[in-house]
C-alpha cells in the first residue's frame, strides 16, 4: 500500500490527525482535509513530505466539488469529521442542533463519500472508514452500557444513521470495496469535553481506523467495530 493515496476529513486535529499521521508514516501520501486552510498546512508541515492539504468543508457543495477535482487518485477514505452541539436529550434538544450535527455526521459523509466515489472506483484496493461511535449502538443504548437518559440524542442518533449508511454502502458497493464503521472510544480531543486526562490517547483509536484503512483484500466489509477490533452490536 506505499503508493496508495488517503484522504482523512477533519484532519486538523484530534483522532483525525493522528489517522493523518499514522498513514502518513506507513508510506502513504494523505490529503489532509480541513475546513480551515492554515489550520490544515499547520498538519501538512507537521506531517512533512507526505501530507498534501486539502480544503475541505463537508458540509458544502461547493467546496466538496472542489476538493474533489483536486485530487487525481484516491484509494482510501476517512470519513473522520464530526461535532457533538450539545448533550440535550430529544424532548429538550434543539431542532438546527440536530440539522446541523447531521449535516456534518451523515449527510456530509454521504455527500463526500459520492464526490469521490469516482477516483475510489479506479483504485483497486478501495477502502472507506467511517468513524462513528459506541454510542450510536441502539443495542448499547437500550441496555447497560449506558444509563438510559436518552442524552446526546442528535449525536448519538446521527451516529446510528452513519452506521445504517456504512453497511448500505458495503452492500451496495461490493467488491474490491471494503466499507466499515470503527468507534474510537471516548478519547483526549475537542470533541469530547467530559473525556478525563486518563481517558485514551487519539492515536490509539487512530490504530484502529488505519488497520480498516488498510484491510488485505480478504479483510471484513459491511463491520462495526471497536478501535480494538472488537465488533460491535448495530
Amino acid at each position: 500500500m506505499n503508493n496508495s493515496t488517503a484522504l482523512v476529513t477533519g484532519a486538523n486535529k484530534g483522532i483525525g490527525k493522528e489517522i493523518a499521521r499514522q498513514l502518513a508514516a506507513a508510506g502513504l501520501t494523505v490529503y489532509v482535509g480541513s475546513r480551515d486552510a492554515s489550520r490544515g498546512q499547520r498538519i501538512v508541515d507537521e506531517l512533512g513530505d507526505r501530507a498534501r492539504l486539502l480544503v475541505l468543508d463537508v458540509t458544502d457543495a461547493d467546496s466538496i466539488a472542489k476538493a474533489a477535482a483536486a485530487v487525481g487518485s484516491l484509494d482510501i477514505l476517512v470519513n473522520n469529521a464530526g461535532i457533538s452541539p450539545d448533550l440535550a436529550p430529544p424532548a429538550e434538544a434543539d431542532v438546527e442542533a440536530f440539522r446541523r450535527t447531521y449535516e456534518t455526521n451523515l449527510f456530509g459523509v454521504l455527500a463526500v463519500t459520492n464526490a469521490f466515489l469516482p477516483v475510489l472506483r479506479q483504485s483497486a484496493h478501495p477502502r472507506i472508514v467511517n468513524i462513528s461511535s459506541g454510542t450510536g449502538s441502539l443495542t448499547h443504548s437500550a441496555g447497560p452500557a449506558f444509563a438510559m437518559t436518552g442524552s446526546g440524542a442528535a449525536y448519538r442518533s446521527s451516529k446510528t444513521a452513519l452506521n445504517a449508511l456504512t453497511l448500505f454502502y458495503a452492500q451496495s458497493l461490493g467488491e474490491p470495496f471494503k466499507v466499515n464503521a470503527l468507534a474510537p472510544g471516548l478519547r483526549r480531543t475537542d470533541l469530547n469535553a467530559r473525556a478525563a486526562a486518563s481517558d485514551g490517547d487519539p492515536g490509539e483509536a487512530a490504530a484502529g481506523a488505519v488497520h480498516l484503512a488498510l484491510l488485505p483484500d480478504d479483510g471484513p466489509s459491511g463491520t462495526f467495530v471497536s478501535w480494538d477490533g472488537t465488533p460491535l452490536p448495530w
